[in-house]
């Protein structure tokens, strides 16, 4: 190498390493990751490495874990579902229509993030019971929703909504109105407009807040047990059914149980992930 080529090596070794610092940095994020998040997982797949293939059978044949389990992940993904529809037509409206306020109405969005779970337990339930405001008209209906799975997916709902529209929000502002105003020269009517214009550009934002109310309505504990009702093989979550276990010192079943929910949580939170990546290579080309 040539004493003249040597300036430009060190320049090219400079521009590479934009942030100073970067292997510190690195190093310590690795360590603190590890630390607060990977240990404890680890922790606890080496707890459910010692349960015997019997003991795991008899856990997986057991009808209240697999309705507790089924309870969790299917209404987390119901209430994701209403949440991704109903969160952009929310997170569409605070950002195109201005009107008297909407700022109230902006901070009445990130309220389930700041109140406290029991205390939104409590509210769904006094709201939702049959003595309620709501519960005492739809019960002459015949739709009964504390203390059932309805009132499960409600609770899911409320907790998962400003997931959907945080995330939505920024991207929905950075859509030039321009794009929908050709589509409209162009002889697109509202709705195609909207699923070949505005769709597109929101759909990853959209899949990253449906994943996120999902995760959360998965782990929900707080607000879920008081309008829940609790009923073994009906209203009981996953969550609740491992603290029933560990105040029973059933500390393989709440280990198994934990396990298995990690799995199918890692599997799902995989999955969307992967979707997301698949579609980006796909606009992409």
């Amino acid at each position: 190498m040539t004493a003249a080529a040597l300036p430009l090596l060190r320049r090219t070794r400079v521009a590479s390493s934009v942030i100073p610092g970067f292997g510190p940095t690195l190093g310590f994020t690795l360590f603190y990751l590890s630390l607060i998040v990977l240990l404890p997982l680890a922790a606890l797949l080496l707890k459910a490495a010692g349960t015997t293939l019997a003991q795991w059978g008899h856990i997986l044949s057991d009808p209240r874990v697999l309705s507790a389990l089924w309870l969790s992940f299917g209404g987390a993904f119901a209430a994701a579902l209403i949440n991704a529809v109903f969160g952009l037509l929310v997170a569409w409206v605070l950002v195109r229509y201005p009107f008297p306020g909407r700022k109230i109405v902006d901070a009445f969005v990130d309220l389930p993030f700041a109140l406290p779970t029991a205390v939104a337990g409590i509210a769904l339930t006094a709201l939702y019971a049959p003595n309620g405001w709501l519960g005492r008209l739809l019960e002459p209906l015949g739709i009964k929703v504390a203390f059932t799975p309805l009132g499960v997916v409600v609770a899911m709902v409320f907790i998962g909504l400003p997931f959907v529209v945080r995330t939505v929000e920024p991207v929905l502002q950075d859509v030039d109105l321009e794009l929908e105003e050709a589509a409209a020269s162009l002889g697109a009517d509202r709705l195609q407009t909207f699923f070949r214009v505005i769709l597109p550009a929101v759909a990853p934002s959209l899949l990253t807040g449906f994943s996120l109310a999902l995760a959360r309505g998965v782990g929900e504990y707080g607000s879920v047990i008081f309008i829940a009702g609790n009923l073994p093989g009906v209203s009981e979550i996953a969550p609740l059914l491992i603290i029933t276990k560990l105040e029973q010192y059933d500390y393989v079943g709440a280990t198994a149980i934990a396990a298995i929910m990690l799995a199918i949580s890692f599997t799902l939170l995989l999955a969307v992930n992967l979707l997301q990546k698949w579609r980006r290579v796909r606009m992409g080309g």
